[in-house]
């Protein structure tokens, strides 16, 4: 059973690895595959038909969380626990809900204290109670009436009466003070982990056609000092056909990965491809992944001579690849 820290519109996780919201989906899996022994049973739902209208999220069947990815951006917005049964959580590092725990209304109160009134949604028969950037339902259907309000006169509220030992059915973690307007936040300083992000890439076009990419680029940076301010910088790079393989180094930095092709599949179209002679040397691809891009360099030019840019779209079978 996993043992997790909640930090209320920030993460959860425990000295190992952290699900930070804001943290991109590619992060969020190679957290997962990292930890496969420990987190098993991981469920990937998304939209066939629609795949941008409906959330990314990764469901941990076995410890009762889901993970809930903007479609557009595919960071994190929504961390939800919907079993706490299956895991252990604290908060500031005491434990509120575990086997020994249980997760009562009174639990929650003096954990996280009530700072605000509790909400009644009559349709769902559950109770939500409101912090920001966390959230706890209450299921209420077994119990024998609806909870009642009392007029508070010196606030000028009206406080939920909750009966004693009400258990909490759901947990969200989010950014803001609304669940149903959150949205996943900027990418945290803690996730770049000495990466550039693209925040967006546009196609360069002259009076021919394409010319090449301009690219929106992100990265942690340091501020001057004995205590470097760690911060945000923008920035922006372009590369063009024909650059070569030292100007796109300039501007882009090293490559995750340099891939040559195997074969030259277009051989098939000549007169007599059993007869070619193989070549001595293949095209390569730079392999950028967290931009989002690939570009095809020339075998003998070393210049630029295709880009690759991916969405990476769920179901397809390049998908976080």
């Amino acid at each position: 059973m996993l043992d997790l820290e909640v930090v209320p519109e920030r993460s959860l996780g425990n000295e190992q690895w952290e699900f930070t919201l804001g943290m991109p989906l590619a992060q969020a899996v190679a957290i997962l595959q990292k930890h496969c022994r420990i987190i098993k049973n991981v469920q990937v739902l998304y939209s066939e038909q629609s795949p941008l209208s409906h959330d990314l999220i990764l469901n941990l069947t076995q410890d009762g969380i889901k993970l809930l990815f903007d479609a557009f951006n595919q960071r994190l917005k929504v961390i939800e626990v919907y079993d706490l049964t299956k895991v252990k959580l604290k908060y500031c590092g005491v434990h509120f809900n575990s086997q020994a725990i249980a997760p009562t209304i009174e639990q929650i109160d003096q954990s996280f204290g009530a700072t605000h009134p509790g909400v009644y949604n009559s349709a769902e028969q559950l109770f939500h109670l409101n912090f920001r950037g966390l959230s706890f339902s209450f299921q209420l259907d077994s119990w024998t009436e609806a909870p009642k309000y009392e007029p508070n006169f010196a606030h000028g509220l009206a406080s939920l009466q909750i009966p004693h030992g009400a258990t909490v059915k759901r947990m969200y973690i989010y950014s803001g003070n609304s669940l149903q307007d959150t949205k996943a936040p900027v990418m945290p300083l803690s996730c770049f982990l000495g990466n550039v992000y693209a925040e967006s890439v546009d196609v360069l076009r002259d009076g021919t056609g394409p010319s090449g990419l301009r690219l929106r680029l992100l990265a942690a940076g340091c501020g001057p000092g004995l205590l470097a301010d760690a911060k945000m910088r923008v920035f922006e790079r372009s590369v063009y056909f024909g650059d070569s393989c030292q100007d796109v180094l300039s501007m882009l930095g090293s490559p995750h990965k340099v891939f040559y092709k195997s074969e030259d599949k277009m051989k098939i179209h000549s007169p007599s491809p059993h007869k070619q002679v193989p070549s001595k040397c293949n095209d390569y691809f730079f392999n950028y992944f967290t931009l989002g891009v690939d570009i095809l360099f020339d075998a003998n030019t070393h210049k630029v001579k295709k880009f690759v840019l991916h969405t990476n779209y769920p179901g397809h079978y390049n998908f976080n690849m």
